[in-house]
């Protein structure tokens, strides 16, 4: 009888068939593997996400800045002055390029630095720590707070213009011809009365780069009215101009446009043939003067 090698049994000296097929051990290997693999490549995944965060966070807020100073920027309305147009806690998206491609006109709706010029219509506490500072310009930026020396109005008077209150009707003029303001003056919501254009009477003529600017409720707007004792005689100038304000973004509930309104036209219309006649004066006053020289060497 044969008798089998000390401590080999039966099942020991079978060799297994995983061992013999190279393709199964190379399944197993693999099998083996891929657990200790994975968490690896997620952790690395995870990792470089957060690494990555910082810099598109400070890409976009270098996007938004050059967006701000340069195209559109977005301002909170702080005041009542130019209700019902715009309610207090609105947020309105202003236009830096149109004046770019064309001149300010009479109804547009226009934001503008005061520095230095006029008075704060709404005061503010200043911020109490550098912190609480870098929030509040982030905020200004982004039209999350107001800024502490822009103001909103609507131009009246462009330069040459002669705006005056008021006609018969009570009616504000803009080189003779009556601005029919109904469609935008503040009408009380619980009243139904509306402000009347002006309760203080004015004749101003705009002078060149200056501006003549009202608020559309005008019992409370602080505007070129109130600042005629200032150099310019209450208009601003052209040069502190932001923007024009374009739109309401907010509340979602009063999206808006802000168009001008139609009785603005009728004033740029007036104004026109004056122009005309002002460019046509010049050449026969220098004809005239060509002239009366002539004559007097000649005598």
């Amino acid at each position: 009888m044969r008798s089998e090698p000390e401590g080999t049994g039966p099942e020991q000296s079978r060799p297994s068939a995983a061992a013999d097929d190279p393709d199964e051990r190379s399944q197993a290997s693999d099998a083996g593997a891929e657990p200790a693999q994975g968490p690896s490549k997620k952790g690395k995944k995870q990792g470089s996400f957060w690494k990555e965060l910082p810099v598109l966070i400070g890409v976009a807020l270098v996007l938004a800045l050059i967006i701000k100073t340069f195209v559109v920027q977005a301002f909170y309305i702080p005041s009542e002055s130019m209700e019902n147009t715009l309610l207090v806690g609105d947020r309105v998206l202003v236009n830096k390029l149109v004046y770019h491609t064309r001149d300010i006109e009479r109804g547009d709706v226009v934001v503008f630095s005061g520095l230095d010029s006029w008075d704060l219509e709404v005061d503010y506490a200043e911020p109490s720590n550098p912190v609480s500072k870098v929030l509040r310009a982030i905020g200004s930026t982004f039209g999350v707070v107001p800024g502490e020396k822009d103001y909103i109005k609507r131009v009246i008077g462009v330069p040459g213009d002669r705006v005056r209150c008021c006609d018969a009707q009570s009616r504000i003029t803009v080189n003779g011809v009556p601005l029919d303001e109904k469609s935008y003056l503040y009408t009380d919501p619980e009243t139904g009365e509306q402000n009347k254009p002006s309760d203080i009477p004015f004749d101003a003529t705009v002078g060149k780069g200056q501006l003549w600017v009202m608020g559309d409720h005008r019992e409370l707007s602080h505007d070129s009215r109130n600042h005629r004792g200032d150099p310019g005689g209450g208009t601003i100038p052209v040069s502190r101009v932001i923007g024009r304000a374009f739109v309401i973004v907010w509340p979602l509930d009063r999206i808006d446009t802000l168009p001008i309104p139609k009785t603005f036209d009728k004033a740029a219309a007036a104004a026109f043939p004056v122009a005309l006649g002002l460019i046509g004066a010049v050449p026969i006053t220098l004809i005239r003067r060509v002239g009366a020289g002539g004559r007097h060497v000649g005598a």
